[in-house]
């Protein structure tokens, strides 16, 4: 086996990965700091695509409501974190930590709870109905956001970001290489489960689920796997971004959100993974810079990803790596 010359896809990886690691270096050393923010939100954001390409672009599931997953896990962490810095108990006398692995291991299980009662009844639908089922429930939870007791529609602040087995992540940098972490430990797990076994049934469900159901694959069982799956690492994007912006707000699970994450997986190229990453990272510097320019950029960014997506039919990463994209169908 011959790991030298990596093949493109690979060396993509790699330059995107080292580009990523020296990032905050060499804004600290051309002295614009800002950089680092908004690299942040882009790791965040990226992570919340990555989780959502594991559904559309493995499972042929076309989701409108996982930005309630990203609110949800928001919310959760918020919710401890402001009880943890009053010193409030949440039930039974319990006062939550405000150590970052268990509040965000708690908002992970909330979404994926989620994510279970969403998917479990979402899933006995296919095709358009799925869709629309999908954000039926995300407007639920929003809903459930928007009370007064959660802040209504003001949201809510965090006085202190979570600590990280004990250290602060006060500063920006330790920010966002915290978040490059969590990034690169879901897209692992991501990659190990699309390259199982699991991963080419589910595949396989994708692209055919009555043939997969004939052949003695549980298909329902195989996908509302996956959506938990999608739904805790879009909990976790939402913990790290409350982090970020130390508050949120029901603008968070708009289904408005769950579109422009769609947008960034079929912008990078859905079925790639790390497509995900670069569609993300593109669609938000490239409004940044837009916005920039002028107060009406969404006329600008309109017309260039109608080019885009016309032009690179397998997305920027099969594009950039000239390979022929993988990813199931469509459920």
């Amino acid at each position: 086996m011959t790991f030298w010359p990596p093949s493109r896809p690979t060396l993509i990886v790699l330059i995107g990965a080292v580009l990523l690691l020296l990032l905050p270096p060499i804004a600290e050393a051309l002295r614009q700091p800002f950089v680092i923010s908004v690299a942040t939100r882009v790791v965040i954001l990226a992570l919340v695509t990555v989780s959502l390409d594991l559904l559309i672009g493995f499972g042929g599931m076309v989701s409108l409501g996982h930005a309630a997953f990203f609110g949800a896990g928001a919310y959760a962490t918020a919710l401890l974190t402001q009880l943890a810095a009053a010193g409030k108990p949440l039930v039974w006398g319990w006062v939550p930590p405000v150590e970052g692995l268990a509040v965000w291991t708690i908002a992970i299980v909330v979404a994926a709870l989620f994510g279970l009662v969403i998917g479990a009844l979402a899933l006995r639908t296919s095709g358009f109905n799925f869709i629309m089922i999908t954000l039926a429930f995300a407007q639920m939870v929003l809903f459930l956001a928007s009370l007064r007791e959660l802040g209504g529609d003001d949201g809510l602040r965090i006085p202190v970001r979570n600590t990280v087995v004990g250290f602060s992540i006060e500063s920006q940098t330790a920010l966002y290489y915290v978040s490059l972490v969590a990034l690169a430990l879901y897209l692992f797990l991501c990659d190990r489960i699309v390259h199982s076994r699991f991963g080419l049934v589910l595949q396989a469900i994708a692209q055919n689920p009555r043939r997969a159901h004939a052949l003695g694959y549980r298909v329902y069982s195989y996908r509302l796997v996956t959506f938990v799956i999608g739904a805790a690492g879009a909990g976790l994007a939402g913990a790290l971004i409350a982090n970020h912006a130390r508050y949120v707000s029901p603008d968070l699970l708009m289904w408005t959100r769950s579109a422009e994450i769609m947008i960034m997986v079929i912008l990078g190229g859905k079925g790639t993974l790390f497509g995900a990453v670069l569609g993300a990272a593109v669609l938000l510097l490239l409004e940044e810079f837009l916005i920039g320019l002028t107060e009406h950029w969404q006329v600008i960014l309109g017309p260039i990803l109608l080019v885009v997506v016309l032009t690179a039919r397998r997305g920027l990463f099969g594009l950039l790596a000239g390979s022929r994209g993988g990813g199931g169908g469509h459920g």
